[in-house]
């Protein structure tokens, strides 16, 4: 079974670099940023069908939201966002990422922003450009966590996300991804067939000045709670087996 897995997650790590060789070789054809948007989107929704998995949309992005904080475990969960968000997502990420050939130039066209976290004079550039893309009508997309978590349990959350919201007066909504590493697991290199849960939480009160700290926590709350769900219903299936 371990053994399929692999190959499936090899078959769609192989699409994976092709696909994304196909967008960056459309880019080279257009600037305009809604028609960037239009071919990442499809991009998206091609990447499910070498998987072969669902994704369950619980509750409704709020079209107010000018920020999403995002918990991060695969790759799917940029995926799953581009293809579902109903607004062009401007994606905030660790300047490493940039230094990586072909992610420097996805990053470049979209106009997504990268945080050098080691130098706290480049925030000001930061924040400038993230005010462009707002007034562009586009929405702040960022993993408060800085890297993937590895675990059931969220990392800490960096400060980035707080100063954005806090300097631009921005609504912030906490999105909570459910099983991403599970169906793309990159550490044991396995990919599998499931749901991939996503739940939009409601918006923050950003007027508490510990709402980053508490939003970390609700999250956790939350996912600790889809867990023992999930597991009631899987005790609950083989019992009916039984």
């Amino acid at each position: 079974m371990k053994i399929y897995k692999r190959i499936k997650a090899f078959y769609f790590w192989i699409f994976f670099i092709f696909s994304v060789a196909l967008v960056l070789f459309a880019f080279c054809f257009t600037k305009n940023q809604n028609m960037l948007w239009k071919i990442r989107k499809l991009w998206a929704k091609t990447q499910k069908y070498t998987i072969g998995y669902r994704i369950e949309l619980v509750g409704e992005f709020n079209p107010e939201a000018s920020m999403l904080v995002i918990n991060h475990q695969s790759t799917l969960d940029i995926i799953a966002l581009e293809e579902l968000f109903p607004k062009n997502l401007a994606w905030i990420a660790k300047k490493e990422l940039a230094e990586i050939p072909l992610f420097k130039i996805a990053m470049k066209k979209p106009k997504f922003l990268c945080i050098d976290r080691k130098n706290p004079r480049d925030l000001v550039r930061i924040l400038k450009e993230a005010k462009q893309r707002l007034e562009e009508d586009r929405v702040l997309a960022i993993f408060p966590e800085g890297t993937r978590s590895r675990t059931e349990k969220l990392l800490k959350f960096q400060n980035g996300a707080k100063i954005l919201a806090d300097k631009l007066k921005l609504k912030v909504q906490p999105i909570l991804i459910i099983d991403s590493a599970k169906i793309l697991d990159t550490k044991n290199f396995t990919a599998s067939s499931g749901i991939l849960k996503i739940i939009c939480m409601n918006l923050i009160d950003t007027n508490d000045e510990k709402w980053l700290e508490n939003t970390r926590k609700n999250m956790q709350e939350l996912l600790d709670k889809e867990r023992i769900l999930s597991e009631n219903l899987n005790i609950e299936m083989e019992n009916k087996e039984c």
